[in-house]
């Protein structure tokens, strides 16, 4: 599984950030969904410009299935590891649903 990230220039791109951004997502995809994924794609971008408001940061996230069509999910939130933490709730929520799915048609 890739994982790949991406921020805009208003946002902290550095490599710390995208350390701990792959960090995260290794943690909780690898393990249950590593061998189905291909690559996940991370977007994360300042909505708001100056307003620094409490849902200023968006994470967008794109997680490709082998053999399947892109998931994507997007949260915002004040930083950018809480909205990302936000959209990986998310994704792992989705995939539990994309791949439960999967799984009860094959049987």
């Amino acid at each position: 599984m890739d994982i790949r990230f991406n921020s805009d220039n208003a946002i902290d791109g550095s490599a710390e950030m995208a350390d701990a951004v792959r960090e995260r997502l290794t943690e909780r995809l690898e393990t249950r969904f590593g061998s189905r994924l291909t690559t996940v794609e991370v977007h994360v971008r300042d909505v708001d410009g100056d307003s620094n408001r409490a849902d200023g940061v968006e994470a967008r996230l794109e997680a490709r299935p082998k053999n399947g069509a892109p998931i994507f999910v997007a949260e915002r939130a004040e930083k950018p590891l809480d909205a990302v933490n936000s959209a990986l709730g998310t994704l792992v929520a989705r995939l539990d649903s994309v791949f439960g799915k999967a799984d009860r048609h094959r049987q």
